[in-house]
């Protein structure tokens, strides 16, 4: 399902996407209000969003988004590179955010990766978020930041303490003072930190 408010973008992006094998565009929205509409109907595998939609924005219409239709992976589609609207948009429940000027075949991939419950960020905005949220690391140690990215990996405490050559008891204290640092309480928050800082590449 797309969001734009801009119908001319809509257009692109459905020739794009309907172009695509296994991909369909079930519906369109250029308001808020639509788009809850479309949402509720169709239960969207995908939901591409604009950033900048007219109202609270579509950064703020994701939770909403999500509520009514639980099982749809939302991702966001911006001319906005700020690390700090990545961030937020991840925050809030987003699973992918790419660029308005990213190619025909980026913006299938990121379709397919979200689709596919992985997390996707633009190759050309990991390098942007990377340096301009790397002060955001700095409460965590070196090894902090090593147990991070392979929790954010996927690994157990025991795999992570193989590869460390610590114990485990070593790699759930650091864990626990990672998820202390950063104020976050699950690990989902702690993946989509590791993506918007650039510590983990787009799975």
């Amino acid at each position: 399902m797309l969001v734009d408010d801009h119908a001319v973008v809509r257009v692109g992006i459905r020739l794009v996407l309907d172009g695509a094998p296994g991909i369909t565009v079930v519906g369109e929205a250029g308001t808020e209000e639509r788009a809850i509409v479309m949402a509720r109907a169709h239960q969207p595998d995908v939901i591409v969003l604009d950033v900048l939609l007219p109202g609270k924005g579509g950064i703020d219409l994701i939770p909403g988004l999500l509520e009514i239709s639980p099982k749809s992976r939302v991702l966001m589609l911006s001319s906005s590179a700020e690390p700090g609207t990545v961030e937020r948009a991840l925050e809030a429940g987003a699973t992918g955010y790419s660029i308005k000027r990213a190619t025909d075949t980026d913006l299938i991939a990121a379709v397919r990766a979200v689709a596919a419950g992985s997390n996707y960020v633009h190759p050309e905005l990991g390098a942007a978020l990377a340096t301009g949220r790397r002060a955001a690391t700095g409460p965590l140690s070196p090894r902090e930041l090593d147990v991070l990215r392979l929790v954010a990996l996927g690994h157990t405490n025991q795999e992570i303490a193989t590869e460390l050559f610590i114990s485990t008891r070593t790699t759930e204290m650091h864990r626990a003072s990672i998820m202390r640092k950063l104020h976050l309480e699950t690990r989902a928050q702690l993946v989509n930190y590791a993506l918007a800082n650039g510590l983990i590449g787009p799975a």
